[in-house]
């Protein structure tokens, strides 16, 4: 069968966006590349997140737990066995753990899969609550698992962390997950599954009634979402090539939370839109918080003030529009063109 032309499309644009990157790579500095694989990897978190919350109606907040899951499997099957001896130094590191050395894209797959058997013990008996209980349910799920890492030193080094993780994570290979994530959510959002996803989502009484297995249907989203959340936790770690416990604390989920939200729940361009917007915007009003020459007068950085300045910026976006940057909508090449022909000059 004859791929449509909105498929061709698309695999035309994204090998174009991939030759330029690669090309990016070799003109782009440093900083510029660490934030371009950073907004990758929040596309993918932003993607997984909305697939619970934005398209299944699940209220999730322990979004980070599964991203730090992701992250220390990966770390630990990418690090050499002779580099974990030097770094556990609270205990010994245990069998098997300490012999574990795998290829990183494996590495990435065992944190997203290890995340997803976690994401369904615990779906199991939460997902039987509704709206706030859950959010709380799963937001206690994210504390349980970080004070585990910090007390299962004999596995994750506790509180000191991973340090030297190897650096695989480059931009193209950020790119390539982000484009797989998108297209594989894509495919089940919007096919019969993803169809079942929203009525549960809109009216869960009348999905049951209709003879939808709600609870099943919610524990695979569920899970499902934590797997890349699992997949963006792995590539998060080699991307930083440094983790510890602080790092996945609320304040993480909140912050997948707000591209989810400003991009539009329910929409997977609007997730993409969301994640890019405000990793840039975060990066940017870093300026505010260091110091400031102006002539012979120097104002000094005034710290927190770049949340401060974000957290306006945000709420003055949901105010103007309650429903995120595209709401439901998508982008499609039928709305490109029928843009470009009203606009024809």
């Amino acid at each position: 069968m004859r791929p449509d032309r909105d498929t061709l499309l698309n695999i035309i644009c994204i090998f174009l966006f991939a030759g330029v990157l690669w090309q990016c790579e070799s003109f782009l500095g440093d900083y510029q590349i660490y934030i371009a694989k950073l907004i990758f990897i929040n596309i993918i978190l932003a993607l997984s997140l909305n697939l619970i919350y934005g398209f299944t109606g699940l209220f999730s907040l322990g979004h980070a737990g599964f991203i730090a899951i992701g992250a220390y499997v990966s770390a630990l099957c990418i690090l050499p066995p002779a580099q974990k001896e030097i770094m556990w130094i609270l205990e010994p590191i245990i069998w098997p753990v300490s012999d574990l050395f795998t290829p990183f894209w494996i590495s990435v797959l065992l944190g997203g899969i290890i995340a997803f058997i976690f994401a369904f013990f615990i779906a199991v008996p939460v997902l039987r609550l509704g709206d706030d209980y859950l959010g709380m349910a799963t937001l206690a799920f994210a504390e349980i698992i970080r004070v585990l890492i910090v007390n299962a030193t004999p596995i994750t080094n506790g509180s000191l962390g991973i340090k030297g993780i190897p650096s695989h994570a480059t931009l193209l290979v950020c790119y390539g997950w982000a484009v797989i994530t998108l297209v594989l959510l894509a495919r089940l959002c919007y096919s019969n599954f993803g169809n079942i996803l929203r009525c549960i989502r809109d009216n869960e009484i009348a999905a049951s009634v209709m003879g939808i297995n709600v609870f099943q249907y919610k524990v695979l989203s569920f899970c499902i979402g934590a797997f890349f959340a699992g997949i963006g936790g792995g590539l998060l770690g080699s991307h930083l090539s440094t983790i510890d416990p602080k790092m996945f604390n609320f304040l993480l989920t909140f912050n997948v939370l707000m591209f989810v939200v400003a991009g539009g729940l329910g929409s997977l361009t609007g997730s993409i839109l969301g994640a890019t917007i405000i990793t840039i915007l975060l990066e940017w009003l870093r300026f505010l918080e260091e110091p400031m020459d102006i002539g012979i007068i120097q104002i000094p950085g005034i710290p927190g003030m770049r949340m401060v300045v974000f957290s306006v910026v945000l709420l003055a976006i949901i105010l103007k529009r309650r429903e995120g940057l595209m709401g439901t909508r998508e982008l499609t090449w039928n709305r490109i063109f029928a843009f470009c022909r009203r606009h024809k000059p």
